[in-house]
Formats: C-alpha cells, structure tokens, sequence
C-alpha cells in the first residue's frame, strides 16, 4: 500500500512540476508490448514530463488518454512502436481524436542506440529514448524518417487491408495442409494419389471425404461414385480400376481418419477464401485506387485490394521514389571500390510487393511494350526476378501519376 502511495504522490509532483497549465506542445512516447504498454511524456524540447505504463485493456487505455489530457496541450503528437501491429487498437484510437501519430523506425531506433547507448535496457529507457528522437526529428541526418507520421486511411483501404491479410493466412494455411496430404497419401497409398495430378483437384477431395475413413473407398460402388461432383466419364474408369487392386501401408492404422480429416479441412479453408474474396470485391469496389489500378491490364482484383490495403494513403510518401522503396522495386546501392553492388531493403512491405510482383508479370502478357522491356532487361544479363522488379519500377512511376491525377491507365494506340 506504501508504494502505491508514493508512486501516486510522485505522479503528483512530477504534474505540479509541470506547472498544470496549457502547453503549447507535447510529445508521447509508446513502447508498445503485446500486454502492456509503456508511456514516456515530454515538452516540445524532449524534456521529460511524466511517464507511466497501462495495460492493454479498455481501463488502460482511458487511462492513457486521461493521463494525457491532464497537460492540456494544443498539439499533441504520438510516436509508437507496431503501428497496426501490437499497438491496435491504441493507434486507432489516437487517430480518432485528431492527434498526430507517427510509427517508429525500428531499424533507425536501433542504430540511435547502438551510437547513444543507454546504462541498461528496460521498456521505460526505451520509451525515453523515443522521446528524445521528436527532438531533432528531420533536423539532423540521424533522425531524418525516423518517425514516419501515419496518414489515415479510407475505411474502405482499412477493410482492404484487413480481408486481404487475412486471405494471405488462408491460402499459407491451405496450401500447408496441402503439402501434408500429398506426403501422408505417398506414404499409405501412392497408387490413390496418382489418380490425380493435384491433390487439390476439388474432385479427388471430395473422393476422399464422401466416407470418414480412407479405407472405406474401394467398396464404393460405381454409382456412389457418379454422384460425387467433378468425377466424370474419363476419371470413373481410372478409379474403378484402382479399387480393384487398392493396398494400403502398415501405416494407414495411424492416418486412416487423419487424411480424410485433412481433406475435409482443405475443403472448408476453400470456402472461406471464396467468401473473403467476395466481400474484397465488394469492398474494393467503392475504393477509388482500386478502380485505378485495376484499370492496368494485368492487375487482378485481388491483387489492386492488397496494393491498396497496403498502401492507405498516398500522403505517406513524398515521392514516387518513396513508394518504390515501400512496395521492394527500388534496391538500393551497396557500392565499394569497383565493385558495383546492391541490396534489398529492409523497410519493404513484403506483402506489397509480393502482390505487384504477380501483377507484374500477369501485366507483361497483356501489354506487348512491358514484354519488350522485360526481354530487353533479360538480354542485358538480369535474372527472372530482376526483369521483373525493373519493369514494377517503371510501372509504379505511372502509378504514381495515375494516383496523383486521378486518371486511368491508358493504352498506347498506333
């Protein structure tokens, strides 16, 4: 009970300190944890004004507001760690009461304290350390983009992002689960599993879950067969004749169930993927740079909502350079001597430019010019993926233009 006390009379003076009145500006500092949260706050000048930790609660996040508002600032700026990662839904909650937030470099972060090196490592030095970073934020090189101020996005590119995420999982999940059958099916009954060239064919999984156990299939009778949608005229013989010399390994005792199981779940991950996809298309459909970038030939529906999703606002990056760096089609140099040299990036959204690199090349099948440009960077010695990333840079430049001038993408005509 003494603690409490003293730590409460401490918070008080620490307010008293502060004088109580308006400020003109004030800093907040959150290192964010995955349950809790530790606050560092601070004048314009990166002088410490109080600080504190709240649970990832709702009581803990009215009490960070509150907290907050006792210094009765004008200008009230945020910086956290894991913008929409760990630190939902605080970062929301901030945007939502008109308060600048900005995401912390992470890299950046830790490069300032490898150079300016704290006695010791805790969350509160952290969260300091944060604080001190607003000081001299775009003033000196070290701290230039160190805090990335967060653009809000549409709540449609919020759902986007959302739904698009959340399909990546799936399809991770499906295409697991996928690699798996085929292993168990090779290991207990080669001989089924060559009926097929995938077993992902929606006919050979419900083949394979039209009874609880995989044994029960070579009694099936033919008609029982016919009436499993998919099996047809040319794969009815193939199947019957495998039922006739049907073996199984000593390890089908183990896996017996557990395949058909496997074959079920693969079905059910379908059907939710097919859902999400609608609900993307609905979405996408009443966002603008959805409509633009699937003006670009090539450029799915799936794949314009998770560019979109992923990018939210276009305020975030002051070039189109910028946005080439974010989307992994810009490397960067690592020269030395005479050696010509270059690297990835590591602040790439990695979802992003997995999405642009298959628009990319579905977009080089339907433009002859980008197959000329992708032929030519071959012929000049660069590898696949290479081609590939050179011809999204070119395209982000006329996404960029297309975003900024609200126009579409046109077709050149001879």
């Amino acid at each position: 009970m003494a603690s409490k006390i003293d730590k409460t009379l401490g918070d008080t003076r620490r307010f008293l300190h502060s004088g109580g009145a308006m400020r003109t500006e004030l800093r907040v500092a959150v290192d964010v944890g995955s349950r809790f949260h530790q606050v560092a706050v601070g004048d314009g000048k990166g002088r410490l004004l109080d600080e504190f930790r709240i649970d990832h609660l709702r009581s803990g996040f009215e009490g960070f507001f509150e907290r907050i508002a006792r210094h009765r600032a004008r200008d009230i700026r945020v910086a956290m760690e894991g913008y929409n990662g760990w630190a939902r839904p605080l970062d929301q909650q901030v945007l939502d009461r008109g308060w600048r937030l900005y995401n912390v470099n992470n890299l950046k972060l830790a490069r300032y304290k490898e150079i300016f090196p704290a006695p010791a490592k805790t969350d509160a030095i952290d969260a300091r350390r944060m604080l001190e970073l607003f000081a001299f934020d775009g003033q000196r090189s070290m701290g230039r983009d160190v805090l990335q101020e967060i653009a809000a996005a549409s709540p449609q590119q919020r759902e986007l992002k959302y739904l698009t995420r959340r399909r990546r999982v799936l399809v991770a999940e499906r295409a697991s689960r996928l690699t798996r059958l085929h292993t168990d099916l090779q290991a207990v009954c080669p001989d089924l599993s060559a009926l097929t060239r995938s077993v992902a064919n929606l006919w050979f999984l419900r083949l394979l879950t039209c009874r609880d156990r995989l044994t029960a299939l070579p009694r099936l009778q033919a008609n029982t067969l016919r009436a499993i949608r998919g099996i047809g005229a040319k794969t009815l013989p193939r199947i019957l004749a495998w039922q006739k010399t049907a073996e199984f390994s000593a390890m089908i005792d183990l896996a017996d169930s557990d395949i058909v199981a496997d074959a079920m779940a693969i079905l059910a991950l379908n059907d939710r993927i097919k859902a999400i996809d609608k609900r993307i298309e609905e979405a996408g459909s009443t966002c603008a740079m959805v409509a633009r970038l699937r003006s670009i030939p090539g450029f799915g529906v799936t794949g314009s909502a998770e560019l979109a999703g992923e990018i939210g606002s276009l305020q975030r990056f002051a070039t189109e350079a910028s946005l080439a760096l974010y989307l992994g089609m810009a490397p960067l140099d690592q020269s030395s001597g005479l050696q010509n040299r270059a690297r990835r990036s590591k602040s790439i959204n990695r979802r992003c430019q997995t999405a642009l690199m298959t628009c990319v090349i579905r977009h080089m099948a339907c433009v002859t010019e980008s197959r000329t440009f992708y032929d030519r960077k071959r012929a000049q010695g660069k590898r696949h993926n290479q081609a590939v990333r050179a011809l999204g840079r070119h395209l982000i430049r006329v996404i960029w233009r297309m975003l900024q001038n609200d126009r579409d993408y046109e077709t050149k005509t001879t």
